[in-house]
């Protein structure tokens, strides 16, 4: 924990490239032949020589201007993992992380815990539905560090939406842990990367893998940790140095990061028998999503800004009519606005699914229906 830093950062240690070379191959033997490989993932600028809780029991702040992690790209790491879930190789996913980078990058919500939460979703205290959000859905924490009220309602049931962030004394999410505690139990492989392994009950899933007879706990981290005495190895490298060279004595590519939204358009009929049209973001698993700024319908003046996103139309619209809908997004990376093409169904409440994919690298959208 940040109380417990200590004001002088432990060493850290790089070894040479050759000898990281070595546990590569070694570590993708491992991999191939293991029958249930997961990962265990934390930041490692907390503890080290520029750690944010280094700086804190020094009293000084960091230098310099830091990326939101709304605007930050995946690593290599990340992007990794990813592919390796793909391939099938990766079973689990286990982080201590909740910059929501590892979601965004493509990690399935059925495939990860996130033990401290996630900054970019909230839940509904009432009935449960989750929601994620483009941007920070944190609480303000005015009255307290226990009061998770974001100050946003659910749609579904009209219930207070909490943030989902663990902060330091509060219990970890059961569901999440129950999870990473069953997969660490069937893991015969663990490598834990970038974490200092010494804030529990997270560190317990490494933990069960190194004192387990029949798995391999791999530890990749620039500073001693606490389980040295459990871990089969210790690859004193970044992340991104590693993963890089497993992945290519895999023979797998890393992909570069797409940013990934799903929009549902759906026709409907109000209490007045009018058409409306409703266009709404939602995750790969159906979890509404707020990514969008604002939608124009072309060639017109009728603007939404907010949540719903709907357009009532008072004359009726034809089977097979067009319509253009504008999206604005909320421009993290530099998204530019998109137009979808929208043909109205045969069959009111059909639903028309759009895929969109962003390329940051190209600032082109893909569009796939």
């Amino acid at each position: 924990m940040a109380s417990s830093a200590p004001k002088v950062a432990p060493p850290e240690r790089r070894d040479p490239l050759d000898v990281i070379d070595k546990q590569a191959d070694e570590i993708v033997a491992l991999i191939r032949k293991s029958k249930h490989f997961i990962v265990f993932t934390g930041i490692p600028d907390f503890r080290g020589p520029e750690g944010a809780w280094t700086l804190r029991a020094q009293g000084r702040t960091r230098t310099g201007k830091a990326t939101s992690t709304l605007q930050a790209i995946p690593t290599p790491t990340h992007m990794a993992l990813v592919e390796l879930q793909n391939q099938g190789d990766l079973k689990y996913l286990v982080s201590q992380n909740c910059d929501g980078l590892h979601r965004r990058s493509g990690i399935l919500r059925d495939r990860i815990s996130e033990l401290h939460g996630n900054s970019n979703r909230e839940c509904c205290k009432d009935c449960g539905k989750e929601y994620i959000r483009d941007f920070r859905a944190v609480a303000s924490y005015e009255k307290s560090v226990h009061d998770h009220r974001t100050g946003r309602k659910c749609t579904a049931c009209g219930g207070n939406l909490l943030d989902t962030i663990i902060n330091f004394g509060e219990f970890l999410p059961e569901e999440p842990l129950k999870l990473a505690r069953s997969h660490a139990k069937k893991a015969d492989l663990c490598i834990a990367l970038g974490s200092s392994l010494s804030v529990p009950p997270a560190s317990g899933i490494p933990e069960t893998c190194g004192k387990s007879k029949r798995s391999k706990l791999i530890i990749c981290n620039l500073q001693e940790t606490f389980m040295e005495g459990l871990a089969d190895m210790h690859v004193w490298a970044e992340s991104d140095v590693l993963m890089t060279r497993v992945m290519d004595r895999l023979g797998y590519t890393i992909p570069s990061f797409i940013l990934k939204r799903r929009l549902v358009i759906k026709i409907e009929r109000d209490a007045h028998d009018r058409q409306v049209i409703v266009l709404t973001g939602v995750d790969d698993d159906g979890t509404p999503v707020t990514y969008l700024q604002s939608v124009k319908l072309e060639d017109s003046r009728r603007i939404v800004r907010s949540e719903p996103f709907s357009f009532v139309f008072r004359e009726g619209l034809s089977t097979g009519a067009e319509v253009k809908f504008a999206l604005e997004f909320m421009g993290h990376y530099n998204e530019p606005h998109v137009v979808i093409d929208y043909n109205v169904p045969e069959e009111e409440c059909a639903e028309t699914v759009y895929d969109l994919s962003y390329d940051p690298s190209t600032g082109e959208w893909v569009i796939m229906r």
